[in-house]
């Protein structure tokens, strides 16, 4: 319990919002989250799960539910996807990265419509979010982001954009000042992410127990 004290207290002060130090940790992870998934390094996952857990209390303590239930399910997703690159790791020697086909955009598209309707309406109904849809949002286009991740799929980096510009409104709203500041420098290193995968998307890979593999796999119609 002092422990969950100390991570609520103000490290500093930023445009005259406090900033504590569980939001502080926790976006510094993300940040290295972010740079560790650019560069395939399966480390990203346990560093993400860390971040989630202190932006568990950063939420917690600026009272958005939404985003407070979105780091518990980033922590189940964030074991899976720790599962699913170690798996391509020991099949192929590579965590191998390919485009959705169209109908996995569709799919992940719909979750991210009908998901946000639904669970925003929740948050709504049991008064547990003061801005219930964008709450929401940011929850399911996380999950969305961080299955596509999983999957390796260079989609992924869309839907991370797509949930950086609108928590970045959120979080300066709530308080998390920090969080909104660390939101911008995602938005450059999620351009960049995409740029490196989607070139690395159309190279031959070659594992060291196999021969080369294609990995050119462009959108299927």
């Amino acid at each position: 319990m002092e422990l969950l004290n100390w991570l609520n207290t103000p490290a500093f002060e930023l445009l005259g919002k406090p900033v504590p130090y569980s939001d502080l940790f926790g976006n510094i992870c993300a940040l290295a989250t972010v740079v560790l998934a650019l560069r395939r390094n399966i480390l990203s996952w346990p560093v993400q799960i860390i971040g989630s857990i202190l932006l568990f209390c950063a939420s917690i303590s600026a009272g958005l539910g939404g985003n407070a239930s979105r780091q518990v399910v980033i922590i189940v997703a964030a074991v899976w996807g720790w599962t699913q690159w170690k798996k391509s790791r020991e099949a192929s020697g590579e965590v191998i990265i390919r485009w959705a086909t169209w109908k996995e955009r569709l799919i992940l598209l719909g979750v991210l419509l009908v998901g946000t309707g639904v669970f925003g309406f929740i948050l709504a109904s049991g008064g547990w979010s003061w801005n219930p849809y964008p709450d929401a949002y940011i929850f399911i286009g996380s999950l969305v982001a961080m299955y596509a991740q999983g999957r390796a799929i260079v989609e992924f980096w869309f839907v991370w954009l797509a949930v950086d510009l609108v928590g970045i409104p959120l979080a300066v709203a709530g308080g998390l000042v920090f969080s909104g500041a660390v939101y911008l420098f995602f938005l450059v290193m999620v351009i960049v992410g995409f740029l490196d995968w989607s070139k690395r998307s159309k190279q031959t890979i070659s594992a060291p127990h196999l021969g080369a593999t294609d990995v050119n796999r462009g959108p299927e119609d």
